[in-house]
């Protein structure tokens, strides 16, 4: 029997799920059955009625709508915080008369020259009355310093004063509408949110005088940079970031996405020069409690305890917990806590503390009268210590060749400065034309003028105010003893 042939099945969709209206209008032909033309026609209108409510399910929308709904979402909370701070941040040039020292075959012995040179920076304004906070590394030895604005208005500024131990500087400008950047706090900082570094990388390099934003996050807080002795500079506590910050950055500040301050940019690390994701900006609490005195026409009032600490005793991988104390001043105010060599101090103020850095952080954002709780090792409570003012600041002055202030080296001196002689003459401070000439520097002691040991700071400048002919001063510096050979000539008549 010869096989019949099959004829095909078919099966109406109609039962399958998230079939098209359009396609259900066309099942009777799908299904086998006869279309005539009044089918199609019907067919076809019933498919133009069930698409009508998919076309109206998407409503056109209108141009002007669809553009605001663009503008908002580019809108981001990074952007209102860059268009709110950018206008207060300045670029800071600077004048200076720099000393090259020009040597040829024909010219062994030359003197030295002097030439012209031109810095840049940033720096941004945080009060109406034209107040700018900078660096110091940025104005140092600047003879002239014209700040620009966004907005393309230049204004010669006046330097109000300077730390170079935190490495900030104030400065003033005179000005009506003058932007201001709103300042936060650099306490509860979160890592890992938003940060903006706004500055002027090129300064006056630029066709105009905008700023330039950059954004990243907040990679740590707390971090230590081993000082630069030659710039003679602590950072310690700095913010970090991986946001750019390149030559000229520096003074700029660093911005939240609340777009409020909270450090002020100031230092990289990089192997090339430029930004490689490591910037380092000092917490805007303690720049505007430095300005806060810059401002107020006074010194620091820097905290001594009158005790020097080591770090503890490492692991065998290297790390250190704690720190040791490694000497008491007499009749300071450590002494009178009744802290002891060897003391073990394990926080402070609740704080643990890991190295000597970590200690000197807390140091250098004291001021004179202020407490701290020691937790110290075996002690069943902590360990209360009220600094006094550095005995160096606090002691009297002399002025010796008119450009130089010195200060007799006492008992507390001595352990605030960790000196190795009893007697001497510091140098508390030196003008840089003096500083080039003679080449002292400010921390060095005086121990002794050709034959004579000095024991006071008015002994050594009345040798300087007698001195004439050749000279041999002996120095102590960084724990050293170098020589300086001097020569003074006596005008005649």
């Amino acid at each position: 029997m010869a096989d019949r042939p099959l004829k095909p099945s078919v099966r109406c969709p109609l039962a399958l799920a998230g079939i098209a209206a359009a396609a259900l209008a066309l099942a009777p032909a799908a299904c086998g059955g006869a279309e005539t033309p009044d089918d199609a026609a019907a067919a076809e209108a019933s498919a133009a009625a069930a698409l009508a409510p998919a076309t109206s399910a998407r409503p056109q929308v209108p141009a002007a709508e669809r553009s605001r709904q663009v503008d908002s979402s580019r809108s981001t909370a990074i952007v209102e915080a860059a268009t709110e701070v950018a206008p207060a941040v300045v670029s800071v040039n600077v004048l200076r008369t720099e000393q090259v020292q020009t040597r040829s075959f024909f010219d062994p012995f030359s003197m030295p020259r002097t030439r012209r040179s031109r810095g840049l920076g940033s720096g941004f304004i945080i009060s109406d009355q034209g107040v700018i906070l900078t660096n110091d590394h940025v104005i140092q030895g600047a003879e002239r310093i014209m700040v620009t604005l966004p907005d393309g208005r230049d204004f010669e500024a006046e330097l109000v004063g300077t730390d170079q131990l935190t490495d900030v500087a104030v400065l003033r400008i005179r000005g009506d509408q003058l932007p201001v950047a709103r300042l936060g706090t650099s306490q509860g900082i979160l890592i890992g949110e938003w940060a903006l570094a706004i500055g002027n990388p090129f300064g006056n390099l630029f066709s105009n005088s905008e700023p330039t934003v950059t954004t990243g996050v907040v990679s740590a807080t707390g971090r230590h940079i081993i000082p630069d002795d030659q710039a003679r500079v602590v950072y310690l506590g700095m913010i970090q970031t991986d946001a750019s910050i390149n030559p000229g950055n520096s003074g700029g500040p660093l911005v939240n996405s609340a777009g409020e301050v909270i450090g002020v940019n100031s230092s990289i690390f990089s192997r090339s020069g430029g930004s490689e994701g490591l910037g380092f900006a000092i917490p805007i609490d303690r720049a505007l409690r430095v300005a806060e005195h810059l401002l107020g026409g006074g010194e620091l009032k820097r905290a001594w305890l009158g005790f020097e600490v080591d770090a503890g005793a490492e692991d065998i991988w290297g790390r250190t917990q704690g720190i040791v104390v490694a000497s008491v001043s007499p009749g300071s105010p450590a002494a009178r806590a009744r802290l002891s060599l060897g003391d073990r101090i394990g926080s402070v103020d609740g704080q643990p503390l890991h190295t000597p850095l970590d200690f000197a952080s807390v140091l250098l954002d004291m001021q004179a009268g202020e407490s701290i709780a020691l937790g110290v090792e075996g002690r069943s409570s902590a360990v209360t210590v009220v600094s006094e003012e550095v005995p160096s600041v606090s002691a009297d002055r002399v002025t010796a060749l008119e450009q130089m202030q010195l200060v007799t080296v006492t008992p507390r001196i001595r352990a605030e400065r960790n000196l190795g002689y009893d007697t001497g003459a510091l140098i508390l401070s030196i003008e840089p034309e003096l500083e080039e000439r003679i080449g002292f520097r400010a921390g060095d002691v005086i121990l002794q003028i050709n034959r004579t040991g000095v024991t006071s700071a008015e002994q050594a400048a009345e040798i300087f105010r007698r001195a004439s002919g050749d000279m041999a001063v002996y120095i102590e510096r960084n724990g050293g003893v170098i020589v300086r050979q001097l020569s003074f000539r006596r005008s005649r008549g």
